[in-house]
């Protein structure tokens, strides 16, 4: 599969810890501290936290040891099939993402087990992937 436009990815440094509080938690004050990369979702369901392995507390239910992908931005909202072209490569190597959307950009969460073939999957179809 081709993708409409090639991309470069910049992986983040460290692992990261997906988790899940109930829906009427308060955002925990060391989800708001300063850090590479980092994301507070709330619903009516849940509050879901991306926040660094390493300064998140061990007890919280969710995946650990998650890689980090950032898609370098800016896009438009008007611009089609961004996360599109890259989730489609990943599915078809088998690799699960968590993506998060900024106003700027995209990010792909992989599993950091998944992160070598996540790699080849994009690069096969012509994006490309850095470590920041």
């Amino acid at each position: 599969m081709s993708p409409m436009r090639s991309f470069t990815l910049h992986q983040i440094r460290g692992s990261f810890g997906i988790v899940q509080l109930s829906a009427d938690s308060s955002v925990p004050h060391w989800a708001l501290d300063p850090c590479p990369f980092s994301a507070v979702v709330r619903t009516e369901h849940e509050l879901t936290i991306v926040f660094p392995l390493d300064r998140l507390p061990a007890d919280l239910r969710g995946g650990r040891s998650w890689a980090c992908l950032r898609v370098e931005g800016p896009f438009d909202f008007s611009e089609i099939g961004v996360l599109a072209s890259l989730a489609a490569p990943l599915a078809e190597a088998s690799v699960s993402i968590f993506a998060v959307s900024t106003y700027d950009t995209d990010y792909l969460l992989v599993q950091g087990s998944q992160l070598t073939a996540a790699r080849s999957a994009l690069e096969a179809t012509g994006h490309r992937v850095e470590l920041l």
